[in-house]
């Protein structure tokens, strides 16, 4: 018999995360400094393990008509059909064709930073997005609907009393329009996600393992990113 335990391995990678983060918290003074270092933790976490067709980053957003979205703490896109992602000095912008989901990263969740991160989510929905026919070799396939993309927020701890409770799914359904948060975490305590327009709030042991496991099968239904319309970002050439 195996001395393998997948109860241990799942129990492990989320007492890693947590541990992360409440070092993060208690380690650095400055907030943009603590800021940072939250971010990083949970990009680390999703670049290790989500499905590499998948990256995360610290970035903003373009589109093909010249709009930006704000900054976004986590962004996780396309890298298997995406080629264009610019990167200079320490910035990355991705185009709105490639991204699958957003996320605002902070210390702590309460009203004022679920409606911040809302905020966040909305400035890339809004962004216009190209999808082209798909060439095959009997001919072209229509241009791919567009995908969902996903809105969350990543916090180490919550305000509220019980921290997953009605007061926060109070703050999650002010917004059920373009900045619709459907998934996220709070490391000490819980995960929630969005089920068919209501809003699960789960309390358990391990939720950073929880809600990988929920971002992972819901990126699974989101199929892959549209044919990119590159002509349409090389307008802006200057000549």
């Amino acid at each position: 018999m195996s001395d393998w335990s997948l109860p241990v391995l799942l129990a492990s990678l989320h007492e890693d995360i947590q541990q992360r983060l409440a070092t993060v918290r208690k380690s650095f003074a400055h907030p943009g400094t603590k800021g940072d270092a939250s971010e990083s933790v949970w990009i680390e976490l999703l670049d290790t393990y989500l499905p590499k067709r998948y990256q995360a980053a610290t970035a903003h957003v373009v589109d093909s008509q010249g709009a930006f979205s704000q900054q976004i703490d986590v962004v996780v896109f396309d890298r298997q059909y995406s080629p264009f992602i610019f990167k200079y000095q320490g910035q990355t912008i991705i185009p709105a064709e490639s991204v699958y989901a957003v996320f605002e990263a902070k210390q702590t969740a309460n009203a004022a930073l679920v409606a911040y991160a809302q905020d966040k989510v909305a400035s890339v929905r809004r962004l216009h997005r190209t999808s082209l026919p798909i060439p095959y070799a009997k001919g072209t396939y229509p241009p791919k609907p567009l995908i969902p993309i996903l809105g969350g927020l990543l916090t180490f701890e919550s305000e509220w009393t019980p921290a997953l409770g009605p007061s926060f799914e109070s703050a999650l359904v002010k917004d059920v329009g373009e900045g619709r948060l459907e998934i996220g975490c709070v490391a000490s305590h819980g995960h929630f996600f969005n089920d068919a327009g209501k809003y699960v709030l789960a309390s358990e042991g391990k939720p950073a393992t929880a809600f990988l496991f929920k971002l992972i099968a819901q990126l699974q239904f989101s199929g892959t990113v549209p044919m990119i319309d590159l002509d349409a970002y090389a307008k802006w050439l200057v000549k």
